[in-house]
């Protein structure tokens, strides 16, 4: 594989940079629908910061968010990506990209929390010793997460109960760290793993087991929202500008993640994420940003109740999600507003 290197980087070089190559004007990177805007009724925004690389439009919005008005952004740090959803429902974080099922678990369980829009298509891989072919071969096998509820504990059982498995008795469940469980797979002490970037690229670097679903290409998993927009819903309600310009900068990084992949990843290296800029690439060439516009964030919402719900984990219908726990309207808004 060959590798990129790393050139002299900040952000404001960063957005800079797009300007020299064209992409601000395939990301409508235009003054006219922001200056025509109410200034947002807060100018501070509080997101969260895990090491989940995935959901790099987020870090990569932060200078956009300061064009949107935000001159306080602040990055909350939390060991996993299942702390997200605690954060936005207490309102220690007022918006974040999150992933699609625990959103909705949570949404089920009464949390004021509310989706706004998709963020990006699929983002995690499924590894699997070599003696599994199948996900139906996962039946009576060991399985680590990092706890029942967690975000891959949540993708899984959805997957199971897709293929018509039922995942609180065909599967036998550990729990332990992410690192931990990856040291357990490469042992063969379990049978599976689920890992978000910039884990499948290590396991994928080191040879250790095979990929049986890689949720960026293979369907159904493929055609729907692994992250989404949501925020706190007091947040939103109480400040809709902010909210949409907030929005508005994580869908354009969004954009920015799929069109300026190098630049990108060095960002998350320049960061601090402990991980190696080649990963922070491959993660960026691979994952499928940029197409918030094309798929239809209710699909995800339905598909993945419909799951949860077969799987046991929430008793909301999916229409019932649709309708209490989620808004729409900057979506739609930006959707006019940032042709590309």
């Amino acid at each position: 594989m060959r590798i990129h290197h790393a050139r002299p980087f900040s952000r404001r070089n960063f957005l800079r940079g797009l300007t020299l190559a064209g992409t601000a004007g395939l990301l409508a990177l235009r003054p006219k629908p922001v200056a025509a805007e109410p200034p947002p009724e807060t100018t501070r925004l509080r997101l969260v910061r895990t090491p989940s690389i995935c959901q790099a439009p987020q870090y990569v919005a932060e200078e956009l968010l300061r064009t949107e008005g935000f001159t306080d952004v602040q990055y909350l740090v939390k060991p996993t990506p299942g702390d997200i959803g605690p954060a936005l429902a207490s309102g220690e974080a007022d918006i974040n990209l999150h992933f699609a099922g625990p959103l909705i678990i949570g949404l089920d369980a009464g949390e004021p929390i509310v989706i706004l829009a998709g963020g990006h298509i699929g983002c995690f891989e499924l590894f699997v010793t070599e003696r599994i072919r199948a996900i139906r071969d996962l039946k009576g096998k060991t399985i680590a997460v990092p706890g029942l509820g967690s975000p891959p504990y949540v993708f899984l059982a959805s997957i199971l109960a897709y293929v018509g498995l039922d995942p609180r008795r065909d599967v036998h469940w550990v729990t332990h760290p992410a690192p931990e469980s990856m040291r357990l797979f490469a042992e063969a002490k379990i049978d599976a793993y689920l890992g978000f970037p910039p884990e499948p690229q290590e396991l994928r670097a080191r040879q250790i087991g095979h990929v049986l679903l890689n949720s960026s290409v293979d369907r159904p998993w493929s055609q729907y929202f692994c992250c989404m927009v949501a925020g706190n819903r007091e947040f939103v309600q109480k400040h809709p500008v902010a909210s949409k310009r907030a929005v508005r900068a994580m869908l354009k990084a969004a954009s920015l993640c799929a069109l300026e992949a190098d630049r990108s990843a060095q960002l998350l290296v320049d960061k601090g994420f402990q991980t190696p800029y080649a990963f922070a690439f491959q993660t960026m060439q691979e994952v499928p940003y940029g197409r918030w516009r094309e798929y239809n964030p209710e699909d995800t919402i339905r598909f993945y109740a419909l799951r949860l719900h077969e799987a046991g984990m929430i008793k909301s219908t999916p229409q019932t999600i649709i309708a209490q726990g989620t808004d729409w309207r900057f979506l739609n808004e930006l959707k006019k507003e940032l042709k590309g």
